[in-house]
């Protein structure tokens, strides 16, 4: 069978690392990307150098139509999706909740949650035994924020996250017996370009002595876990979650 995967955010940090990862043990990868194509074409670069099959799709996933569009290209170009990253997301500037307006929390749920939900809804359409698929798995890229809150930092994103999490939950049950299943990563502190969007680009040198381990995370540390669960590996594995924080 085919492995067609799709990372989505997967032009840098945890995405990036994925994608390569999975590129070398089989699969054929679109790289989603929302704004830096020439990030996601390198990722695309270094995938087809080692002579392995990605594309790069640039989609908003907070917009329907994108998602819809996103999809019809790999089932094109590619062929049926069989695994869904679902990595992309964003966090704003460091605030309390009390500084957060509407406006910022719906893009924060938008693309953290709604992205996420419409992703999964065209790959289980694709993947279901029900429909004519034959099976797959999805990882949803969470984080350790779900379960510390990110208070005085980003408690939108932490809330999103949780919603992300009750997702992975309620849906692994609904497809269970589709062939289907949906786990989850929980990130913890990696180094990733993610900070620098939230103001403080070397905060994780800056809390990891709190860390038990002491130190940050590599990207590549959680793709090895991401790709774990997309595998057979993992066959008996739904509705689970792997925290990759240090033992924060």
């Amino acid at each position: 069978m085919k492995k067609v995967l799709i990372v989505t955010g997967g032009s840098r940090g945890i995405g990036a690392a994925t994608a390569k990862l999975a590129a070398t043990q089989g699969y054929a990868v679109c790289v989603n990307y929302l704004r830096n194509q020439q990030a996601a074409d390198a990722v695309v670069a270094e995938i087809q150098a080692l002579g392995g099959t990605a594309i790069a799709m640039q989609a908003d996933l907070s917009v329907e139509a994108q998602v819809l569009a996103l999809f019809h290209r790999v089932d094109l170009e590619l062929g049926p999706v069989t695994a869904l990253v679902n990595n992309a997301g964003i966090l704003e500037k460091q605030s309390s909740l009390l500084d957060m307006d509407q406006s910022r929390l719906q893009r924060v749920f938008a693309a953290n949650v709604m992205g996420p939900m419409l992703c999964a809804r065209e790959a289980v359409k694709r993947m279901s035994v029900k429909f004519g698929g034959t099976g797959g798995a999805i990882v949803n890229v969470s984080s350790v924020a779900s379960l510390l809150g990110a208070p005085g930092e980003y408690i939108d994103y932490a809330a999103s996250k949780g919603a992300l999490d009750s997702f992975t939950i309620g849906l692994s049950k609904e497809v269970a017996d589709q062939g289907i299943r949906v786990n989850s990563v929980r990130p913890g502190f990696i180094y990733t370009d993610i900070h620098a969007s939230g103001g403080e680009p070397r905060r994780v040198d800056r809390i990891k002595d709190a860390i038990p381990m002491k130190r940050g995370g590599q990207p590549e540390e959680v793709a090895q876990a991401i790709l774990w669960l997309l595998s057979d590996q993992a066959s008996y594995a739904t509705g689970t979650f792997i925290d990759l924080a240090g033992g924060r």
